[in-house]
């Protein structure tokens, strides 16, 4: 069991009564100017687990308004490790915690405190009824809070631990069984070798062979996370691309292999996966915990394709920061909103579908009759990686479910490289209906493109080393000739390299796509601001739009190795960062 290093002489408790006896002296015993002592307490204690203690936490409840409770604190996969209550020292703690428990506040792992008590309820048992004004009860109290899990959060921790090794042992395994098979199953010869076909049609005519080989492995891994998780059973049967994979597993698995069996010893996994997701009952927050399994899946799977891709969730008050400057911008400037018809909205890099789910509920919340509309007319978005294009279509799709109650399948993602320009001649692609996607998609006229560009897109056919892929076309229409074209020819600098950051070429591709007028709202490295190499990107940036807001959130743990990237870098990574919101007009 993990433990909490905390005793009586520490200066978390030292300071917790130091702040005490200043509010005492000034008469202050109110419940909203004390709580900041133990609020300071908690936090200190978190950062030990790497907790974060949430202020004014939401329950949702069916039917019912949310519940708010004064404190959460949750683990990096976005779970509710615990709960935390204050009241002040007119209250009767004890009728106050009764009142709670009527009105549904949660009994697993919560405690009730005013500056001279806490009552501490877990697992639905009172455990500690203490004085706190007993530095030692303090400390029990709140070591007790700190070490206590819960038998399926526990189970969780364990299987988390062991996952990475785990599944790269079985990737390591499947793709011996691929290669095999490749020279001895002739089924399955045909079936990789169209399906092949498919893949560098839809993304990359140079896609390398052991890049779709990961695609398989990835789906063998985790399908069944999509069927049991995510409640989806039919997932593999209706998704356009996983259908086309399917076919090729069907092949593999066709002489003397079962897929059950091979991933029997990942069954404690999978099912620790399951009995967590399944305490979660809002789905916004399933969904924070699944997109954190997934950024795990891939640091444990490939940690190549992890550091290449920008395997990193964007935080959701970001997103909810950006989402609702491009609704005021749209507002002020254009007279627009999201909800308009005609107003196309892209997410180039769709990740797990965070930005377009956050515009679907916006659009709900200011008119609900326009989301049918927008759903399946004027909401885009690009995905290259087949896992997260997986996660966000189902992620998206069960959101408009949400909103609306019905099921309709989300048209609007494609399985394609952004940084194509989207022009591959794509013949059969992966079946007729993604090239009407596509091409829908090149025909719109897009108004707003937002999203989380990857900070380290990495090349989808060189696996053996981790430099970027190039985009040249021999007209010099491919996005780093028009970076070179454009930035890089304006720049003094000598050394040009950073231009070739992925970001770069994200923010000149939405640049050249939107048009006459429109909004960018990205959340990027934040080094073009003062770098150097950029001075001809801040340049061009100037003479192509009206109005430029950046919001530098700082983070650069290189240029100061004093700070840490999981305190400091609102993306626990090691490049600053900053969110950018660009505005042309007619």
């Amino acid at each position: 069991m993990p433990s909490l290093s905390l005793k009586p002489s520490h200066k978390p408790i030292k300071n917790y009564y130091e702040a005490l006896d200043r509010y005492g002296k000034l008469g202050i015993v109110h419940e909203g100017a004390v709580l900041s002592a133990f609020q300071q307490l908690l936090e200190s204690c978190g950062r030990q687990f790497d907790w974060t203690l949430e202020q004014q936490f939401a329950i949702k409840r069916s039917q019912k308004q949310p519940i708010r409770i004064d404190g959460a604190l949750v683990d990096i996969y976005r779970l509710q490790r615990a709960y935390w209550e204050a009241k002040d020292s007119k209250d009767d703690l004890k009728k106050e915690v009764q009142k709670k428990f009527a009105v549904g506040y949660p009994k697993d792992n919560i405690i009730f405190q005013q500056p001279d008590r806490a009552i501490l309820y877990q697992d639905g048992k009172l455990v500690m009824d203490v004085d706190i004004t007993k530095e030692q009860e303090l400390v029990d109290v709140v070591r007790q809070f700190f070490e206590y899990r819960a038998p399926a959060i526990a189970q969780w921790e364990k299987a988390a631990e062991e996952f990475g090794d785990r599944v790269k042992d079985h990737a390591t395994a499947l793709l011996e069984l691929i290669r095999t098979q490749e020279k001895t199953n002739k089924k399955f010869i045909d079936a990789f070798a169209a399906f092949m076909q498919l893949c560098r049609q839809s993304i990359n005519p140079n896609l390398a062979e052991s890049a779709v080989e990961e695609m398989l492995i990835q789906h063998l891994l985790t399908e069944r996370i999509f069927r049991s998780v995510f409640n989806n059973p039919d997932f593999a049967q209706r998704n356009i691309i996983a259908v086309e994979i399917e076919k090729v597993i069907n092949a593999l698995t066709s002489k003397h292999f079962s897929c059950a069996h091979f991933l029997s010893s990942l069954d404690r996994f999978y099912g620790a996966i399951e009995e967590t997701a399944a305490t979660i009952d809002d789905f916004s927050q399933k969904q924070d915990f699944l997109n954190t399994v997934y950024e795990k899946f891939f640091q444990g799977f490939s940690t190549k394709v992890a550091d290449t891709h920008g395997i990193v969730y964007t935080p959701q008050p970001i997103v909810n920061f950006m989402v609702n400057s491009v609704e005021e911008i749209l507002q002020r400037e254009f007279g627009k909103s999201l909800v308009d018809k005609g107003v196309h909205i892209l997410d180039p890099f769709v990740g797990t579908g965070n930005f377009i789910i956050r515009v679907m509920r916006e659009i709900a919340e200011i008119q609900k009759s326009a989301l049918p509309h927008k759903y399946e007319h004027e909401l885009h978005c690009n995905e290259v990686m087949l896992l997260p294009y997986y996660i966000a279509s189902m992620n998206i799709e069960h959101e408009y479910f949400e909103q609306t109650g019905k099921y309709e399948a989300f048209e609007g993602i494609c399985l394609v490289d952004t940084f194509e320009d989207q022009r591959i001649e794509q013949l059969g692609l992966f079946t007729p209906e993604n090239m009407k996607r596509v091409e829908r998609q090149r025909e719109s006229d897009l108004f707003v493109v937002i999203g989380n560009p990857p900070y380290n897109v990495g090349q989808l056919n060189e696996n053996d080393n981790n430099k970027n892929r190039k985009y040249t076309t021999k007209n010099k229409t491919g996005i780093d000739d028009r970076v070179a074209a454009t930035y890089a020819k304006a720049s003094k600098a000598t050394l040009k390299n950073s231009l070739s950051d992925p970001y770069v070429k994200a923010i000149r591709w939405a640049s050249d796509r939107i048009g006459d007028e429109g909004v960018v709202a990205f959340v990027t490295n934040n080094s073009f601001i003062d770098g150097i190499a950029f001075d001809g990107m801040r340049q061009y940036l100037e003479q192509e739009f009206d109005q430029i807001y950046v919001f530098d959130l700082g983070g650069n743990i290189r240029k100061n190795p004093k700070l840490s990237g999981t305190t400091h870098n609102v993306f626990g990574i090691q490049v600053g960062v900053s969110v950018n919101i660009f505005v042309r007009k007619r």
